[in-house]
């Protein structure tokens, strides 16, 4: 998945976060889906904590405005960005 495409699904699942300050069941259905979201679109080590803090943010009541997901992606790609491979020829 690309950069930009990560940003905008974060701005949407971070928006869906948002309907349990109206419809406060939802954050049964989403606390788990947004753990499941953030697994799939961060691996490795970084997306598994990710995963138990956004978990954890949705579950807590009063917590869900917190921009998980957008916050990921800030420290994904503008904190701490992939260094470019350099691949030695021989």
């Amino acid at each position: 998945m690309k950069k930009y495409q990560k940003l905008i699904l974060g701005l949407l699942f971070d928006g869906m976060g948002y309907v349990s300050l109206i419809f406060p069941p939802f954050d049964f259905i989403w606390a788990p889906l947004s753990a499941y979201l953030m697994t799939r679109m961060y691996k490795g080590r970084e997306g598994k904590v990710a995963a138990v803090v956004s978990f954890v943010e949705e579950a807590l009541p009063f917590f869900d405005v917190v921009p998980t997901f957008s916050l990921m992606w800030c420290y994904t790609y503008i904190l701490f960005p992939a260094k470019p491979q350099i691949v030695k020829s021989q």
